[in-house]
């Protein structure tokens, strides 16, 4: 009898979700990411991302209901997915190598009291790191995501989420996931901010 795989996969996906739905440290660090952003924005910085493949493709999905709308009719906030602009991805990859293509938009565009979320499942991508490093220079708030082998990035994060699972797609979901419970979070606080003023 073969085995159905797509039942699997559902089962994994549920069982990674349920995990994170189910952690205390997860959803205070969740919690605390979400005030990160709001304080922000708040404060008139924006939000920068970055993630290689899948993870890139999550970058421009949360920049884009920042700066558009998650839920609720609001103003537009600032918020950057450094994965989107060809030239100078092409052009920092050509003269400085991969390395350094989201460290070198950092340090052209992140300034003190922004924020920086940083995707990566394996929590080893060169690129990522050296935008890290960069970033904290800087005085750029850094927030990792990553999966249960990326717990080295702890030291160049001021958060860290890390889904609990290695399995990448599962992870990619529990980040999803999570960055939308932010989404949220950031809205409510800064539709009652300006309702406060």
């Amino acid at each position: 009898m073969s085995q159905d795989r797509i039942a699997a996969h559902f089962q994994s996906s549920l069982d990674g979700l349920t995990k994170a739905a189910q952690s205390a440290d997860l959803r205070a660090t969740t919690h605390a990411i979400a005030r990160t952003v709001a304080d922000a924005l708040k404060a008139g910085n924006k939000l920068l991302l970055i993630g290689n493949g899948g993870s890139a493709a999550d970058a421009q999905h949360i920049a884009a209901e920042i700066v558009g709308r998650y839920k609720q009719e609001r103003p537009g906030w600032a918020a950057i997915a450094l994965t989107t602009d060809t030239s100078a991805l092409t052009a920092i990859a050509n003269d400085y190598g991969f390395e350094q293509i989201f460290a070198r938009q950092v340090q052209g565009l992140a300034k003190r009291g922004d924020v920086l979320f940083a995707l990566t499942t394996s929590g080893r991508s060169p690129n990522i790191l050296a935008a890290l490093k960069v970033a904290r220079d800087l005085g750029v708030t850094t927030v990792g995501f990553t999966g249960t082998k990326g717990e080295s990035m702890r030291a160049a994060c001021d958060h860290l989420f890390v889904a609990p699972t290695d399995d990448t797609p599962v992870i990619q979901q529990v980040h999803m996931m999570a960055m939308h419970a932010i989404c949220d979070e950031v809205e409510q606080a800064l539709i009652a901010a300006t309702k406060a003023k």
